[in-house]
């Protein structure tokens, strides 16, 4: 079954990785920008970081016939240096042209500061006024309702947001609802330890249905698996869910987004 990534860090991944994903169906990833490991000091780091993000991962996806798509931002974790963080804001206008682009993303929070929140904001200024995309990274484990419920709060206040437009990734069993009945997408992540396993992402699928939820494996430089994702699709069919409803979750619903960005061309 063909199927999309929406949220997995190929920056990190060896090319074999794009390989195997190819031979397990793998069509297209987004790419959200995220931590490099290690916070970085100057907004000229970022400058080369959307560069990569946009011209040369797109090149390496393409070697396996995956179409690789991006998300701009200064991430969560560094988000608590606001002057830095602003800078980097100011530079992301210049790449959003550039055809792989989404929107902004992923943006968030991480601690539940002041200084995140601010950061988050002016990420959320810079979407609206440029008609973007936005891409919501919620926060880990014993951070993650009350960050959710603040992501939330800020954009439900601001009315120019459009809830249809914008996804509020890495939900859980205690998020998922949060994120729906305000009107936003949702991602799952299929991550080994701190977010969901593919067992507990299908028993939220069975749950809360299949309506603006997408499902990831957010591949990065921690211990996670970029064919999470098949994963996935192995335990809907041994649960025996029909195959038109699994293609909806990892193909389908993905689409559904992506297809709102501006720049979005349709596949031949």
């Amino acid at each position: 079954m063909n199927y999309i990534d929406p949220h997995i860090h190929m920056i990190s991944r060896v090319t074999d990785d794009y390989q195997r994903m190819a031979q397990c169906g793998c069509v297209a990833v987004s790419e959200p920008a995220f931590w490099a490991g290690f916070d970085r000091g100057s907004a000229a780091a970022f400058h080369d970081y959307f560069r990569h993000l946009t011209e040369f991962e797109p090149k390496r996806a393409a070697q396996f016939h995956i179409k690789h798509y991006s998300w701009l931002c200064i991430n969560a974790k560094e988000a608590e240096n606001v002057k830095l963080s602003r800078e980097v804001i100011a530079l992301i206008p210049e790449f959003l042209n550039r055809p792989n682009v989404l929107g902004i993303g992923e943006i968030g929070l991480n601690k539940n500061t002041p200084n995140e929140a601010t950061v988050f904001q002016e990420h959320v200024d810079l979407a609206v006024k440029h008609d973007e995309l936005i891409l919501i990274h919620t926060p880990h484990l014993e951070d993650k309702a009350k960050g959710t419920r603040m992501i939330v709060d800020m954009l439900t206040h601001d009315q120019r947001v459009r809830p249809e437009r914008v996804l509020i990734d890495h939900v859980e069993e205690h998020t998922v609802r949060l994120a729906l009945d305000n009107g936003f997408w949702c991602g799952m992540t299929l991550y080994p330890t701190t977010k969901c396993t593919p067992e507990r992402a299908v028993d939220i699928l069975e749950r809360y249905g299949t309506e603006r939820i997408c499902v990831n494996s957010a591949g990065d430089w921690g211990k996670s698996n970029p064919l999470a994702v098949p994963e996935l699709i192995l335990e809907m069919r041994r649960r025996g869910h029909a195959e038109s409803v699994i293609h909806k979750v990892v193909y389908d619903n993905p689409l559904a987004f992506f297809r709102q960005s501006k720049r979005w061309v349709d596949w031949q």
